[in-house]
């Protein structure tokens, strides 16, 4: 992975045989990110995506394995319990241009990826709901 910064924006090369959620976990943690917006492209050969489903709060995975393009990889960054936390949902499309689309819970690049992160001063925590069975945004 190679970056390049910009102000408070952050545009990230990631490399084939790189797993995008670690690594930009990581990369949030080194830089002292703990509140931003995170978007990409790229193509990825493995992925693993979910659905939450309300009335079980329960997420169901599916897991993907072939040649994929990144159509779209997007989400934020917030913290929990003083840690780093990744929220980010990403559209898959296989050599078929059938689209796959989830939480995503892992992906292996397999080409490139492409990712900026918009980095913003501040910090806002999560915190789990029983209600509905996710980590949500807590404003204090």
């Amino acid at each position: 992975m190679e970056y390049k910064k910009f102000g408070n924006k952050y545009l990230i090369r990631m490399d084939k045989g790189e797993e995008i959620v670690e690594n930009l976990k990581k990369f949030c943690q080194d830089h002292n990110i703990t509140l931003g917006w995170i978007k990409g492209i790229g193509a990825v050969s493995k992925a693993k995506i979910g659905l939450l489903r309300i009335d079980e709060k329960k997420y169901y995975s599916t897991e993907l394995d072939g040649a994929y393009e990144i159509t779209s990889l997007l989400g934020n960054v917030t913290t929990m319990k003083g840690e780093v936390y990744l929220h980010l949902h990403i559209n898959l499309s296989d050599e078929d241009n059938k689209t796959y689309g989830g939480h995503l819970n892992y992906a292996i690049i397999s080409a490139t990826g492409e990712i900026f992160i918009e980095a913003v001063d501040g910090m806002v925590d999560r915190e789990y709901s029983d209600e509905v069975g996710i980590n949500l945004i807590k404003f204090d």
